[in-house]
């Protein structure tokens, strides 16, 4: 008695394949051709059943003989059998199915290529690389528990971030009445790798948390506790919670941007050229509190329904 062997090679996928392939193809031709013997025959009994024996003489359809009528029919059957196999796959095989791949995949490598410049320019590789050094020198210091100078701490930014139109407008049914993508880019670059103060109504208007933030939301329920963001009660505890990022962002709504009015050392608005129809609005600012250090004005476009204006407050 032999045993079975126990390493038998395994055969390789693509080879499997290309076997697979070749042998759907064998039986393909192998019909083809069972099709055309058939064919063959029964033709031959057609016609010695019309012609010799007279069977079913009387019998036509469309003024043709019945025979040379299941004739035709029998022939366009061979024939759709025959491009199916022959011709279809001349044009529309495996090189076919090759090249198309090939022109998605390149078609795929392309739009890799235009996301990771919008991320090079978002995210420049020289910064994530200092970002690193410093993080590694910061954690090789609290294990060596070296003595360095202390450094003079920055003095934190607090800065409200928001969109309003001429009116002093936000939105509508906890949605912007507006879209503008630019503007939507800029909060993006901005705010990114900062905390972000919001309220709940704020929060639950995003389809999931934004990446690359720390969200931090306010709400007077106590047992609210979403996923993924931080909770607390006031702004003191939001501020407190953001206290080592020197730019926290406080994003909404117009209750919460109200009360951070009073903490905000900057404010970053959009300023919508338009009146809007709206049930949250963004608090007045006053001149003689604030001071306007930068205006960039934009123009609406085809992407961009309205036109805005960048605005950059500075506390006096």
């Amino acid at each position: 008695m032999f045993s079975k062997r126990k390493d038998t090679p395994q055969i390789d996928p693509v080879q499997r394949e290309l076997y697979e392939h070749a042998r759907k193809r064998v039986v393909q031709k192998k019909r083809l051709f069972q099709h055309f013997i058939v064919f063959l025959v029964g033709v031959l009994f057609l016609l010695i059943f019309d012609f010799l024996i007279g069977f079913g003489k009387e019998i036509t359809f469309f003024g043709l003989n019945w025979s040379v009528v299941a004739v035709i029919c029998w022939a366009f059957l061979f024939v759709l059998h025959f491009c199916n196999v022959w011709l279809f796959h001349k044009f529309m095989g495996t090189d076919w199915t090759s090249r198309q791949m090939e022109r998605l995949i390149a078609k795929q490598k392309a739009e890799i290529e235009l996301i990771q410049k919008d991320v090079d320019k978002m995210y420049p590789k020289d910064e994530l690389l200092k970002k690193k050094e410093d993080f590694i020198i910061q954690g090789q210091s609290k294990t060596t528990q070296e003595v360095v100078t202390p450094v003079k701490k920055q003095k934190q930014n607090i800065t409200m971030i928001a969109a309003a139109g001429e009116n002093d407008a936000l939105g509508k049914d906890n949605d912007l009445v507006w879209h503008l993508p630019n503007d939507f880019k800029r909060f993006k670059q901005l705010t990114t790798g900062h905390h972000i103060i919001m309220g709940r109504k704020t929060f639950e208007s995003f389809p999931k948390p934004l990446p690359n933030r720390v969200h931090v939301v306010i709400t007077r329920n106590p047992e609210y506790k979403p996923e993924g963001v931080i909770v607390v009660h006031s702004m003191d505890e939001a501020l407190e919670i953001a206290k080592d990022d020197p730019q926290p962002f406080i994003i909404g709504g117009g209750e919460i941007y109200k009360i951070g009015l009073e903490y905000a050392d900057s404010i970053e608005l959009t300023r919508v050229h338009g009146r809007f129809e709206a049930d949250a609005f963004f608090p007045e600012i006053d001149p003689g509190l604030w001071i306007l250090e930068n205006k960039e004005l934009h123009s609406a476009d085809d992407r961009h329904e309205y036109g805005f204006t960048y605005l950059t407050y500075r506390k006096k």
